[in-house]
């Protein structure tokens, strides 16, 4: 069981809502991959709008969890704006906080997002912040109120996986009681569960399954994989060997001379 800011969930996987060929096949993905939350740019949605309205339905339908996030931000400003009209559209404390510093590889900005994290977490907002690997950034943004973070594997929609191992087993060592989510990056189902065997709690996808050539198979592939990953994790994998360890021992067997 994944627990979020008190909120207990059964599935650990997070879907996002963006580029998909048309609502009917982002329905059937959500429903594939048995994604409880889905994220949601309010930049790209308005609820007072007529397709606001209808993603405010069809995400009723489907009884999920909403994480509306500030993509697209490079400020604190901005991206504070944004958390308050996401608060009153979406009615939920929740946020993604996205601010991004560098528009070729949309790294955040971990000095604006310190920043505005304090400022949301203490007007009562539940932030999930996009943040790096580096330790200090995520000992700030604990230290700001977050109770969850939200590391990248590598840049937005580049499909790489988990570009910095060290840095990821370092993060997820350091902090073993904090809920981590892989979010960006990841680009096959095989991702995901190398997250999960990791240790980290959950990852979120969206170019990965909605850019795929058949975005509902897709959805269906990662919510086994990353059952796969957090079950293994949880067996308890062996350790990494540089030699040889036979797997059938040879101590006692029968041999002749």
């Amino acid at each position: 069981m994944l627990e979020l800011y008190d909120t207990a969930l059964s599935s650990r996987l997070l879907l996002g809502t963006a580029r998909y060929p048309s609502p009917a096949v982002l329905t059937a993905a959500v429903r594939a991959a048995r994604a409880q939350v889905v994220t949601v740019s309010l930049r790209r949605e308005s609820a007072g709008e007529r397709a606001g309205q209808g993603f405010w339905s069809l995400v009723r339908e489907l009884g999920v969890r909403v994480l509306p996030n500030t993509a697209g931000c490079h400020s604190v400003k901005e991206a504070v704006t944004t958390a308050h009209m996401a608060r009153e559209v979406f009615a939920t404390p929740w946020i993604k906080l996205e601010v991004i510093g560098e528009d070729d590889t949309l790294q955040p900005d971990v000095f604006g997002l310190t920043e505005a994290a304090g400022i949301l977490c203490a007007e009562g907002f539940q932030v999930f912040p996009y943040t790096t690997e580096d330790l200090v950034v995520a000992e700030r943004l604990l230290e700001a109120g977050c109770r969850v973070l939200m590391p990248w594997g590598a840049p937005i929609g580049s499909g790489r996986g988990l570009n910095n191992l060290y840095g990821l087993r370092a993060l997820r060592a350091h902090f073993p009681a904090v809920p981590l989510i892989i979010d960006a990056g990841l680009g096959v189902p095989s991702h995901a569960a190398q997250a999960l065997e990791l240790g980290f709690d959950a990852v979120l996808i969206n170019t990965a399954v909605a850019q795929a050539r058949d975005p509902v198979q897709m959805a269906a592939a990662f919510a086994q994989a990353v059952e796969a990953g957090a079950a293994a994790c949880a067996a308890g994998p062996i350790e990494a060997r540089d030699l040889a360890s036979p797997s059938t021992p040879v101590i006692g067997t029968a041999f002749r001379g």
